[in-house]
């Protein structure tokens, strides 16, 4: 196992706080990484930034027609931005949308395609090692799912500098918890003291606000490197644990703006939870503007999937979902289309709108790019840097996706493909594929699968190659 060199030892425990009390020999190792050029200085590389949102729908944000939830950051985020109209997640739950993420492979060929307990791999490229190893500082703040504590999965083992919050996506549930990870370090938040059943019963330190802080002293501490941050909130997530209890899973200091609307409990709580998140998504830009990094800092926003029926949550009560059919767990639009929105002052033109169509495992290779780093091979992924920087319409080419591929094994085997304008959806083995047109039906609302027998037969031959056998996730006939 490759010990780090002083000088990386030294940026870890500067991205900690300073000094190296709390960071044992042990999280010092960063196994299978290619040893990284670290620069003494910035460069004219930009730092990269992704926000990740947890369940929230693609209906939710004032900008892509939410009329309730008040989102005046993200809003003026996508006014000095471009917003995509046509941006997938990895899958409809997680970890295999943030696997997808992270590796650059879509569900029929990544490791972890589904929510499980099973870590990533030192074989496996991320987008951390990637960045790593271009000089690039490299963070995680929030949930992570991918690899549980002394598994080769830990974000420090997987071109991390430095980590803070859930590892696991259960212990993810508790927005009061009792300890939360640093780097390979379990660490004690003794505001709060929980239950045995993941539900707190002293709530003073919301893990939500703990993340807003370690962000903003992550880009004061990072402030002299290049570097990415992803900034992983669990946000508006429900904790199904304490939904048992008072049937309100939606758990967040206080309802406020939100307490006198005729909602049910849940609902104005979610709306608060996503408030709150607009809220410090708008102190993340003040402060990458005071600290002269606001032009050189190309920010995303997006969510790992569709809003959530859990805590309480229903999404027809402020149409989470918009106009799109499903929400998590479904492969129809509304469980896999999520908001993108791409923030870069002076190399993104402000108040755009892309229908490019694009997914998650575009991400690492779009991070290279940026980043003037290689793209590892064998990726399901393309660059969206020229849609990015609205390039196309000057003529420039953008690497079109031939198909997009999703499957999903909780409700047995569930597949969906994406061909052009074409959507397929598989509800099962042994059921007809069903058919969709985005183009006139965005609802999914009626199935031309028997007026399109040409398209059904070219989505029904690829599938016959979409996807690698998986131990853990095998298909089902």
């Amino acid at each position: 196992m490759r010990q780090m060199s002083r000088r990386a030892m030294m940026r870890r425990a500067a991205l900690a706080g300073g000094g190296l009390l709390g960071l044992r020999a042990g999280a010092l190792d960063n196994p299978g990484l290619t040893s990284p050029t670290r620069p003494t200085g910035r460069t004219h590389r930009p730092n990269i930034v992704f926000i990740l949102a947890d369940d929230l729908g693609y209906g939710e944000v004032g900008c892509y027609g939410q009329r309730e939830i008040r989102t005046p950051n993200l809003d003026r985020m996508a006014a000095e931005g471009v917003r995509f109209t046509q941006c997938y997640a990895g899958s409809t739950v997680c970890a295999p949308s943030r696997c997808c993420l992270m590796t650059g492979l879509h569900t029929g060929h990544a490791w972890v395609r589904g929510n499980a307990s099973v870590p990533l791999r030192p074989e496996d490229t991320t987008v951390a090692r990637v960045l790593l190893g271009a000089g690039y500082t490299t963070g995680i703040i929030g949930k992570w799912g991918l690899g549980e504590p002394e598994t080769t999965g830990v974000p420090n083992r997987q071109g991390f500098d430095y980590w803070f919050g859930y590892l696991n996506q259960h212990h993810a549930h508790n927005y009061y918890p009792d300890y939360l990870w640093r780097n390979e370090e379990k660490v004690a938040v003794p505001e709060n003291v929980m239950s045995q059943d993941n539900v707190a019963v002293k709530r003073g330190a919301y893990s939500h606000d703990l993340f807003t802080a370690e962000a903003l002293s992550f880009l004061e501490r990072g402030r002299d490197w290049p570097f990415f941050l992803y900034l992983a909130y669990t946000i508006p997530h429900a904790n199904n644990e304490r939904t048992k209890f008072d049937g309100n899973g939606m758990e967040v200091p206080s309802d406020a703006p939100y307490s006198k609307k005729p909602w049910p409990q849940p609902q104005k709580n979610q709306a608060a939870m996503v408030t709150r998140l607009d809220r410090d998504i708008g102190r993340l830009f003040a402060k990458l503007k005071d600290l002269g990094l606001d032009e050189n800092t190309i920010v995303f926003f997006s969510s790992d999937n569709g809003p959530h029926r859990e805590g309480g949550g229903d999404p027809a009560v402020l149409k989470s979902s918009g106009s799109l059919r499903g929400h998590k767990r479904d492969l129809y639009e509304g469980g896999i289309r999520v908001p993108m929105i791409a923030r870069w002052p002076g190399r993104i033109s402000a108040g755009t709108t892309s229908d490019q169509v694009w997914s998650f495992w575009d991400f690492l290779p779009t991070a290279a790019e940026l980043a003037g780093a290689p793209s590892p091979p064998g990726l399901d992924g393309h660059s969206v840097v020229p849609a990015l920087l609205g390039e196309v319409a000057a003529g420039h080419s953008q690497q079109p996706h031939d198909f997009l591929y999703w499957e999903f094994h909780e409700k047995g085997f569930l597949q969906a493909v994406r061909l052009g304008d074409w959507k397929g959806v598989r509800l099962d083995q042994g059921r007809p594929l069903e058919l969709y047109d985005l183009r006139t039906d965005v609802s999914e609302a009626r199935n031309v699968a028997s007026e399109h027998p040409e398209v059904v037969a070219a989505i029904e031959e690829y599938l016959k190659s979409a996807r690698t056998a998986s131990p853990y996730w095998p298909k089902k006939t």
